[in-house]
């Protein structure tokens, strides 16, 4: 198409749907009536003005439920959004070159709109809006969980089957039923074929169970068909967040305290190789993040992951993802041991492995041998189960390696128990225990989570750690914990001044390492300590 007659097709569609913003913004959005027996007790914007959550509360059991409030469509946008969408399915094309999905989308769309224009007809500029947002949010979206995928609150979303209600992992109220669910199993196969295809991936009941990351980085699980789920497909979609918690969300979320973060800052500056350790939801990755956010910012970093998740502000960070083989025999298969091998020949001064189960443990251990900093998750109760599984099949690691794994941090989600209760529910992710690893056997806990107090208490005088490297740079020991007390002043002048972006945390970080003295003085300037 010419710029000519693209030029014209978006005059038209300007013309369609001329004073857009004064129409959206005249829009009364229609709440859903709110079911008998429930209060709401808040309401806030997904895709304003077209779809609001509601959150209620059953007055009976007090019970929450997440209601998606969606802009319903009249009998004749009906008409015009289903006409359409069949034409878009014969005429729209591939994106080009780098174009995005939505960018090729909205580029398509004017011209297409141009030559049906007979089509709405009738249709208000308010209703046209509507369905333009409708066939985004169904084709370049993700359909009736798109508006879910816009919700900050929101870290999992979870369906079990056909006509089973969909359920949200919120951060404020939890586990939370929704009322939106897949009423027919074919809508939802096809749902779920549709997302994977846009991974790249391929699902069918000779292939059932897939794991994938989408474009835009969540991360999706999925069980097809009733072959391994007698229910039917049911799939969980793992939100990734474009803005990662960082080092200092931590501190201000009270997952960790100051001390924590500036003992970790000195491991990560030192290579010392840490491992984060937490059953499923505790925020492994979250906190594998944040502490990787404390890395040097001129060290060469590679990630090995199974599906990405891992996002980092470094300029000299090389992410590798391992890929499944193709048919039968899985030929091609690259596993995360493959990429730990690759990555030392990279000479990385760090290894980041999103989670370590099988033989790939033995491999990050070598590595650590050489002199190259490692930081992993790994699944497990506490330090003791953690060195268990490393030393056990498929894992073997010997015993007299174990201590190259300096530190292990035991990250755990929270809950004061109901008899417990005070007024206050306590939920959130602590760093119950920070580790330091001495030999298979011995243990030196250098920070512990006090449940009673809601308190983090420290051992510092003892840890062996920190011991080590003042021997390694030739310093007093005394040297090693003033360093140590000014990183924390450092810390909480970041918290009190909101510097938590992941980017601006490693601004802070090049000017500390550039020139710490210029650093130090404008530190004290700005902070009056």
């Amino acid at each position: 198409m010419s710029n000519k007659s693209k030029a014209k097709a978006e005059t038209s569609l300007e013309e369609v749907i001329k004073n857009e913003e004064e129409a959206v913004d005249s829009l009364n959005v229609r709440r859903s009536s709110i079911p008998e027996g429930y209060d709401e007790i808040e309401y806030y914007p997904l895709i304003p003005p077209f779809a609001y959550a509601a959150i209620l509360q059953n007055r009976e059991t007090l019970e929450h439920l997440y209601v998606l409030d969606e802009l319903p469509l009249s009998r004749e946008e009906r008409i015009g959004y289903t006409s359409l969408r069949n034409i878009l399915e014969y005429e729209l094309q591939a994106p080009e070159g780098e174009e995005t999905l939505a960018e090729s989308f909205r580029r398509q769309l004017p011209a297409i709109i141009k030559d049906h224009e007979k089509i709405f007809i009738g249709i208000s500029q308010i209703g046209m809006r509507k369905i333009l947002y409708n066939l985004e949010r169904d084709i370049v979206g993700y359909g009736k969980i798109d508006p879910l995928l816009h919700d900050d609150n929101v870290e999992d979303i979870s369906c079990g089957g056909v006509n089973k209600p969909i359920f949200l992992w919120h951060r404020k109220y939890e586990n939370i039923r929704t009322n939106v669910a897949f009423r027919d199993e074919q809508e939802l196969d096809d749902f779920v074929m549709r997302v994977v295809h846009k991974a790249g991936k391929h699902v069918s009941i000779a292939f059932p169970i897939v794991d994938v990351t989408l474009p835009e980085k969540h991360r999706l699980a999925v069980s097809f068909g009733k072959e391994t789920t007698p229910l039917g497909t049911s799939f969980t979609v793992r939100k990734f967040r474009r803005d990662p918690f960082t080092i200092v969300d931590l501190i201000e979320n009270e997952t960790i305290d100051e001390s924590i973060a500036a003992y970790l800052w000195m491991l990560m500056e030192n290579k010392m190789s840490v491992m984060i350790i937490g059953a499923t939801g505790a925020g492994k990755t979250t906190a594998l993040n944040a502490v990787a956010c404390l890395v040097r910012p001129n060290y060469k970093i590679i990630s090995v992951e199974e599906v990405a998740e891992i996002n980092l502000p470094h300029e000299n960070w090389t992410s590798t993802i391992a890929r499944s083989g193709f048919g039968v025999e899985g030929e091609g298969e690259i596993s995360l041991y493959d990429l730990i091998k690759s990555a030392v020949r990279h000479r990385p001064d760090l290894i980041l492995v999103g989670e370590i189960r099988g033989e790939e443990a033995y491999v990050l251990f070598q590595a650590l041998a050489t002199g190259h900093g490692g930081l992993c998750t790994l699944h497990a109760e506490d330090v003791d189960t953690a060195v268990k599984r490393l030393t056990q099949p498929p894992m073997n690691i010997p015993t007299s390696i174990i201590p190259l794994m300096n530190c292990v941090i035991n990250v755990k989600h929270v809950r004061t128990p109901v008899f417990l209760e005070s007024g206050k529910r306590l939920s959130s992710r602590k760093f119950i225990n920070v580790s330091e690893i001495k030999d298979a056997s011995s243990f030196q806990q250098v920070f512990s989570w006090n449940p009673s107090t809601d308190t983090f208490q420290e051992n510092i005088a003892d840890s062996y750690l920190l011991k080590r490297m003042a021997t390694s740079l030739d310093i007093p020991i005394e040297k090693i914990i003033d360093e140590l007390e000014y990183r924390k002043r450092v810390l909480l002048h970041m918290v009190e001044h909101r510097i938590r972006d992941y980017k601006s945390v490693n601004n802070v970080l090049s000017k500390y390492y550039n020139n710490p003295q210029l650093f130090q003085r404008e530190f004290l300037e700005k902070s009056k300590w």
